[in-house]
């Protein structure tokens, strides 16, 4: 099936139900980036150290598979010229809602992170890849198309899942909060859910998603060309594993 196809609509969806990732920014919140006061998630609870982002003034900013009015906007009032690029046109209205309404300088561009050929080379001076690639089938291609479009020593500052999420029963997980292991690494929601259970998901409009092992989410940018020089993980924020393990991580990476 189109994978892409299909977690655009679902996207589309969870802004029709206002997932958390979908509800933009206020105006209070631009104000007070523009005095240099600001917050800006890479994953679920923790915020991305102000050192991993520095000064982006006058800089250009690719915000990836980062639609919802959030990274975005606060970029721009942070003074970057920001492009944000998603997969949902719903997701992207949002940004577009806030740029209009706090006056940002920012654009939309709708794609498939996986091919950024519309970008030239050494287009951008810092990606920002808030956690997403979980919903399509090969990392590699976004880390080597990351990297092409950076300009020299241009940063890549990314999240992503620590594949170990995806090991457990999901029907165990979602219904009767019990974790059993019965999934492998890497994990494909079309290969190893059951008939069934892909049916229910799809019908229901759910994301389907990949567990990537971390070979290919560390191991990948390092191939394409990177230096990892910072690291840290989080936590789902009331999730089965929170209690026992970090289940987020979250890297800065540079363009050598």
């Amino acid at each position: 099936m189109d994978i892409r196809a299909h977690n655009e609509k679902a996207w589309d969806n969870e802004v029709k139900m206002g997932n958390k990732w979908t509800i933009p920014v206020t105006s209070k919140e631009i104000e007070k980036a523009r005095q240099g006061d600001y917050k800006i998630h890479i994953g679920p609870t923790k915020f991305a150290p102000k050192e991993w982002i520095g000064d982006v003034r006058g800089k250009k900013v690719l915000c990836l598979a980062s639609g919802g009015g959030q990274q975005g906007p606060i970029f721009a009032a942070l003074g970057a010229s920001v492009v944000v690029f998603d997969n949902s046109k719903a997701q992207l209205s949002k940004d577009e809602m806030v740029a209009k309404r706090d006056n940002l300088d920012l654009r939309t561009e709708k794609g498939d992170m996986r091919d950024l050929s519309r970008f030239e080379d050494e287009s951008f001076d810092l990606i920002y890849h808030p956690v997403s690639n979980c919903f399509i089938d090969n990392v590699e291609k976004v880390w080597k198309e990351c990297y092409r479009v950076l300009k020299p020593n241009g940063i890549l500052i990314a999240g992503f899942v620590n594949p170990l999420v995806y090991i457990f029963d999901l029907e165990e997980w979602e219904k009767n909060k019990n974790l059993v292991v019965n999934k492998s690494i890497p994990y494909s929601d079309l290969e190893q859910l059951s008939k069934e259970q892909l049916e229910e998901r799809i019908k229901a409009k759910d994301t389907l998603e990949f567990g990537h092992s971390l070979q290919t989410q560390i191991g990948g940018q390092i191939e394409a060309g990177f230096a990892i020089v910072g690291f840290y993980e989080d936590k789902l924020g009331g999730g089965l594993l929170d209690p026992y393990i970090d289940t987020y991580i979250a890297t800065r990476a540079i363009k050598l």
